[in-house]
């Protein structure tokens, strides 16, 4: 596996968890009071858009080819921090 395998299956895997995160949120939005529930799916909305921007930057960095996937690495991390920081706030809101 090369460098750039290795990177892709690193943010897959956190896809993975992060995707399992959002499942939960929609699973209490379900089961939450309807005063609660357009703050849960407001939340979910705004997480599932930074997901598929993120995806199109990780879809982009596969495309890519071997020598310039490096430098859209940045790009690709700063998209997945965002997405990440922007669950972990909506599941430590949402507890």
């Amino acid at each position: 596996m090369n460098k750039k395998q290795a990177y892709e299956e690193k943010f897959k895997a956190q896809l993975d968890e992060l995707n399992a995160k959002i499942d939960v949120l929609k699973a209490k939005a379900k089961q939450s009071e309807a005063s609660l529930k357009a703050d849960y799916y407001e939340s979910i909305e705004d997480l599932l858009k930074k997901r598929s921007e993120a995806q199109s930057k990780l879809e982009a960095l596969r495309e890519a080819g071997d020598d310039a996937w490096e430098d859209m690495r940045q790009g690709v991390e700063e998209s997945w921090a965002t997405f990440a920081a922007a669950v972990k706030s909506a599941v430590s809101r949402f507890k």
